[in-house]
């Protein structure tokens, strides 16, 4: 039996097989029904790989094999009792520690200095606009969605809208201080400062 990691995809096919055994079209229409959209890219490429990571790791089995009509044939999967276990100690363990989880906007601002201020101002600018917009959209969403689905279902939702704000607060403070010029910097500056220190170290080197 081989030991995998478990991501996202897996942990969801083996949340939703602990409901009940299912084949994979059902479980598209769950993660949708549900609006597990935020998480998960819903393609058919990306189940059945999880479904078969899964299936290697014997952490599922096949329980049936039927066709209906002419209709393609549709495999039914069980959870195994070892795949019970590691689902529920990687979802205690997930939420147990929080993780330093890096972005591409983390990225970005470490190379803000590439920018001038005022163009970095501009940019943060339009950012906070477009995170206003898709803030409002996923709250009407998240408002419309919880008339039919239970909170419990919709919590990630309105973790990534919590996310969202915060980040919206801070990239506008971030944006006032640099045009008030609280912070502020020269690349020129900053480049002579990192030239001349290499330059000591190199005649250091040299003696």
């Amino acid at each position: 039996m081989a030991i995998i990691e478990l991501g996202t995809w897996e942990i969801s096919v083996l949340a939703l097989l602990r409901e009940a055994p299912m084949h994979p079209y059902q479980m598209q229409r769950l993660l949708r029904l549900r609006h597990k959209d935020d998480i998960l890219v819903l393609k058919r490429g990306s189940l059945y790989h999880a479904i078969g990571r899964l299936m290697r790791a014997g952490l599922i089995h096949v329980e049936t094999t039927s066709r209906e009509g002419k209709r393609p044939e549709r495999t039914t999967y069980r959870i195994r009792a070892a795949g019970l276990d590691a689902f529920l100690n990687t979802l205690r363990e997930i939420v147990a520690t929080p993780h330093r989880e890096s972005s591409e906007f983390m990225a970005a601002i470490s190379f803000l200095v590439h920018l001038d201020p005022k163009e970095a101002v501009r940019r943060l600018k339009l950012r906070t606009e477009k995170l206003e917009a898709e803030i409002a959209q996923r709250a009407a969403g998240l408002a419309a969605a919880s008339l039919h689905v239970l909170r419990i279902n919709l919590i990630e939702s309105e973790y990534l809208l919590a996310m969202l704000k915060a980040e919206l607060v801070w990239v506008r403070r971030l944006e006032e201080e640099i045009r008030k010029g609280k912070l502020t910097w020269s690349l020129r500056a900053i480049l002579r400062q990192s030239q001349a220190e290499q330059d000591t170290a190199g005649k250091r080197r040299r003696r």
